[in-house]
């Protein structure tokens, strides 16, 4: 919900987008969400260049900016031409600054809740982007690129340890660096009454210098979509493991709204292993507005104790969790509204709101 503004130089063009939505957050007294489901990553503004032929053989530039309340991400993606039964190559450069509240969060309010643990992460990355040619069903994406992620506080000065004294690198210097080849492979067939999805990505660090992040990350999404009558009954399974070194914050983080709602992000745990069950049906109300009723599960698989620091244990987090509620979905020219009220095990009522798709 916002203002947006297209300007033409030349054969270039930028797009501003102004996003009002945490205002709008502010006079119900919600958490400001973004479409990712985090509630400190809410996108208030936005700039976009894109230029279709850079170099006057059809090569494309583009570049980003976002910038939230307390988070902000530039991109600049350069892509040249190939021909269609040739993999896509896109070389990437991408900066992001965000809170990390998944494993460093500190839960309030019986789990309801995630206060700032004082760990915010600046990521820089460069590398390539290969997206394979796809079939009807099937398309996959091979990326390989050097990371570098320092820690931050909050008044955005390099940390090594948190604010129990424990180290929050893998290194134990400033920041961690790696090498990072991935492959992701994602498969969907819907038709009139139904839908299947699933994506599978692997992640190796390569040890290019001996003191750089080694490890294997495993993680997949399952999703079906089933129509029942008027009703559509909706179930996913997510799940994946790391092995090797890692850092505090690789580790897979359970909780909040795109997890288990009920429980504030990351509030359920972190861990080595995760493994999450969504079930969520929805029926129409009217022509713009749809209600729902849900049930949530995670649990870190009892991995929670093997991550550097241990900081679940530390924050008191459960391990697992179970949440249920009810919810509305309002669709409207401004964009897709999500609105969900659920409670965890432990009695704590917690309200979500959310934007799942923004009208340009």
């Amino acid at each position: 919900m916002g203002a947006q503004k297209s300007i033409h130089a030349g054969k270039a063009k930028i797009d501003v987008n102004v996003d009002f939505t945490h205002k709008l957050c502010a006079s119900l007294m919600l958490p400001p969400l973004r479409n990712t489901g985090s509630p400190l990553s809410l996108v208030i503004g936005s700039l976009c260049f894109k230029h279709p032929n850079l170099f006057g053989g059809s090569e494309k530039l583009d570049v980003s900016w976002d910038k939230g309340l307390y988070d902000s991400n530039v991109l600049v993606a350069y892509r040249r031409p190939r021909p269609e039964w040739l993999s896509q190559q896109c070389f990437v450069i991408q900066h992001s600054l965000s809170p990390e509240i998944g494993v460093h969060g500190v839960p309030i309010d019986n789990f309801s809740r995630s206060g700032s643990g004082g760990v915010n992460l600046s990521r820089l990355s460069l590398g390539l982007d290969m997206s394979e040619p796809t079939s009807p069903k099937w398309s996959s994406t091979t990326s390989i690129k050097l990371e570098h992620v320092r820690p931050l506080n909050d008044d955005w000065r390099s940390i090594t340890r948190d604010l129990d004294g424990f180290s929050v690198t893998c290194s134990g210097n400033s920041f961690d660096s790696m090498v990072v080849l991935k492959q992701e492979s994602r498969y969907a067939k819907a038709n009139d009454n139904s839908f299947s999805r699933f994506s599978m990505q692997i992640e190796q660090g390569i040890p290019v210098v001996s003191k750089w992040l080694i490890f294997n990350r495993f993680k997949f999404v399952a999703t079906k979509g089933v129509k029942l009558g008027p009703a559509f009954l909706l179930t996913s399974l997510a799940g994946g493991s790391i092995v090797g070194n890692m850092a505090p914050y690789q580790a897979f983080a359970i909780g909040g709204l795109g997890s288990v709602r009920g429980y504030g992000e990351g509030a359920v745990g972190s861990g080595r292993s995760c493994l999450v069950a969504n079930t969520e049906l929805t029926f129409p109300m009217n022509k713009m507005m749809e209600g729902a009723v849900f049930l949530d599960g995670g649990t870190d698989l009892g991995s929670g104790c093997h991550v550097p620091g241990n900081p679940a244990l530390r924050q008191g987090k459960p391990g697992s969790g179970v949440g249920l509620g009810y919810g509305i979905r309002f669709r409207s020219p401004f964009g897709h509204f999500q609105l969900d009220y659920a409670v965890n095990a432990f009695q704590q009522k917690t309200v979500y709101f959310g934007i799942t798709n923004v009208a340009s």
